[in-house]
């Protein structure tokens, strides 16, 4: 019998995929489960018209990140905080204090944990920090840090 999977199943399959098991399996286990469907053409019409829509959505999203990271490229946001001599910062500026500065400075609604701050910024001077948008898609804001 052959099946279409609505989630991954060990040993099987993942989710989205079209398997041939014997009727017994299917019926007392993938189907009891609710784990698969039974592989109708209206049921295979149904995958294809979902599948479909998410490549759409995938796409959608895709090109909304791309237009989010041109738009970074030219945008910058200071940081004024206490420092001592060499420039050297008392404290660190993290990639909460990125985030917030952004919103504040720029409206723009930034994930902190969309930024990619392997450290906490300890000087003074512009940095260019990755925000990873997509997983294909990284832009880049400068942040600049000041003496306050």
């Amino acid at each position: 019998m052959k099946v279409i999977l609505l989630e991954d199943v060990k040993s099987l399959g993942k989710k989205g995929q079209i398997v041939d098991v014997s009727d017994g399996y299917a019926r007392n286990f993938i189907l009891a489960k609710k784990l698969g469907l039974e592989a109708t053409s209206k049921n295979l019409n149904d995958l294809k018209l979902k599948k479909a829509h998410e490549d759409k959505l995938a796409a959608q999203r895709l090109q909304e990140a791309k237009d989010f990271a041109a738009k970074l490229e030219g945008l910058q946001v200071t940081l004024k905080i206490k420092a001592g001599e060499g420039g050297k910062l008392f404290g660190s500026i993290s990639s909460k204090e990125i985030a917030e500065a952004a919103g504040e400075q720029l409206g723009l609604e930034i994930d902190k944990k969309k930024l990619v701050l392997p450290n906490p910024i300890k000087a003074i001077g512009t940095t260019m920090v990755p925000v990873k948008l997509h997983p294909q898609v990284t832009g880049e804001l400068k942040v600049i840090v000041q003496e306050a």
